[in-house]
């Protein structure tokens, strides 16, 4: 019996003129591994919580969905809280209790399972997730891999037959990524669980699918293997596919088309690559400036920052890598003035920032926040941009003009809440650039935005530097960073590493690194570097 079977599925939203889904069919087998893609507003959340009954949104739907040969309008609130687990984007607002332990006992509660067994199936889920050294910890001090890991394991507490993820890595640093997505493959190989799996970033969960399904403006647009699926893409879609697939797609090299790192070092095994010259790095004084930085937010607790030291030029974009919990954010939060550090000093164009106070984003500060949506007052969009561009005294056609550049002109009308999560970042960042800054801070300007958009950022923050902007961004993106920073530096145990020219840093690091370095042993980290690639006795000259 199949897990799951939708047909002829179409969904308008309430109030919405048109449908963001149309005529969508397909089926899942149990046990199978499906990943779902698409671009930002393609239709892909919507999909997964029209899956889960719970969740579903109000609006007019037709077609039919049925879970384990029963139709979803017949099944109980019981019946569909546990055949059907979810996974979202935000672990933090998916957790619910103060304790680890709790919140992995949460479920068995709710159901009225009897303790003995409680404590048995917790005890269980514990180990199996390696929680023991943190499994009686408060859930608001765990760091963001651990609170999604307490996510899943809770989810599977339920024992679901169909398990449901959005985007459950976008917060996520390499390292956690990693560990998340080997769980998640073992519970589908070893458990039996069915799982549907909506991503942006799909280089390393290609490998472990069965199944590849893509949306397109609401429309299911490809379906098959993912190894059917990625060599079938046409040359203008391959920005949202895997480097080491689009590598084979622009060398036009013979054989499968591969989909994992191991396939795409074997692929390259006889290429060699000629290193391009290091980036030209801007000059001049620095227009910000930590010195001795130092700040944890309460007297026992470790250093977020210890003795840090950064400069940033302008025009210089600077990218900052780590691990989830590792202080990126406070760090930004210190040099805007938003948190005072215990010691050392901020200069902002020569002078300390606590002197400018108030005036400080006034003078050409910006700061483009993990969570947008607080950017966002008015009904619209459109009427958010306009009303900054009255306030900042910006000539009101400009709010148009970088709508138009980041490709969210048709979200103009949208309320900002009813966006997803990629196009509302986008939206966030269209306001932010509005002001013309010269110093911007980016805190995961990436984060659930598709690859088509992230492209259209990129080109955004390359015009910003050429006219002297100098950006500092956060971000667990490392081929984000890769293509658009001047330098990269790790922020490990409250100490920023001296920041590197970014080919030299990502070609010399192991695990916080590219998968083009990867592929071709660190001879080549971005994709936008042109190389020399010699295979056998041809000799190609190819930017990616």
């Amino acid at each position: 019996m199949e897990i799951l079977n939708v047909r002829g599925l179409s969904f308008t939203y309430r109030g919405a003129s048109e449908p963001v889904l149309q005529n969508i069919s397909f089926s899942l087998a149990p046990g199978s591994f499906t990943v779902l893609m698409g671009d930002s507003g393609s239709g892909k959340s919507t999909l997964l919580r029209l899956i889960k009954k719970e969740l579903s949104p109000e609006g007019a739907k037709k077609g039919s969905l049925s879970l384990l040969g029963k139709p979803m309008e017949e099944l109980t609130a019981r019946e569909s809280a546990f055949a059907v687990g979810f996974v979202a984007q935000k672990p933090a607002e998916q957790i619910v209790t103060d304790r680890v332990w709790h919140e992995l006992a949460f479920t068995g509660e709710s159901a009225g399972m009897e303790d003995t067994l409680l404590r048995r199936r917790v005890g269980e889920i514990a180990s199996y997730f390696g929680m023991g050294e943190w499994f009686r910890k408060p859930t608001e001090i765990l760091s963001g891999g651990q609170m999604q890991l307490l996510t899943l394991a809770s989810v599977m507490g339920a024992e679901p037959a169909l398990l449901l993820l959005d985007e459950p890595t976008s917060r996520l640093d390499p390292v956690a990524e990693g560990e998340f997505l080997s769980l998640l493959e073992r519970l589908n190989r070893e458990m039996g669980i069915t799982v549907l799996l909506a991503t942006h970033d799909p280089s390393r969960v290609l490998g472990m699918a069965d199944r590849l399904l893509y949306l397109e403006a609401g429309t299911l647009l490809y379906d098959g293997t993912p190894r059917e699926v990625c060599a079938a893409f046409p040359e203008e879609k391959l920005a949202v596919l895997p480097a080491v697939t689009r590598v084979w797609h622009k060398l036009s090299l013979a054989g499968e088309c591969p989909l994992t790192l191991r396939e795409g070092r074997a692929m390259l095994a006889k290429a060699a690559f000629r290193k391009p010259a290091e980036t030209v790095l801007p000059q001049g004084e620095p227009i910000l400036q930590a010195d001795a930085l130092c700040f944890r937010f309460a007297r026992e607790s470790a250093p977020l920052c210890d003795r840090l030291h950064l400069t940033l030029h302008p025009g210089e974009h600077l990218a900052v890598v780590g691990g989830n919990g590792s202080g990126k954010t406070t760090l930004l939060r210190l040099l805007c003035g938003f948190l005072k550090p215990v010691a050392g000093k901020i200069l902002f164009a020569g002078k300390p920032l606590q002197k400018y106070g108030g005036e400080l984003w006034r003078h050409g500060m910006a700061y483009l926040p993990q969570e947008p949506a607080a950017l966002f007052g008015e009904e619209t969009v459109g009427e958010e941009l306009l009303l900054y561009c009255k306030k900042q005294g910006i000539d009101p056609s400009a709010a148009t003009e970088m709508a138009a550049t980041l490709g969210v002109e048709h979200l103009l009308s949208r309320h900002p809440l009813d966006l997803s999560g990629g196009e509302l970042q986008l939206c966030a960042l269209a306001r932010i650039l509005l002001q013309e800054p010269k110093v911007l801070l980016l805190d995961e300007p990436t984060k659930g935005v598709d690859a088509r958009a992230t492209h259209r950022i990129e080109e955004a923050l390359h015009r910003l530097t050429e006219k002297g902007t100098a950006i500092l961004t956060v971000t667990h993106d490392l081929e984000f960073a890769s293509r658009t920073a001047h330098r990269c530096g790790l922020l490990f145990d409250g100490v920023l590493s001296e920041p590197q020219p970014t080919e030299r840093f990502f070609c010399s690091n192991r695990f916080y690194t590219t998968d083009l370095a990867r592929m071709t042993s660190g001879a080549c980290a971005s994709e936008n570097t042109l190389y020399q690639c010699f295979i056998g006795k041809e000799t190609r000259h190819v930017t990616l």
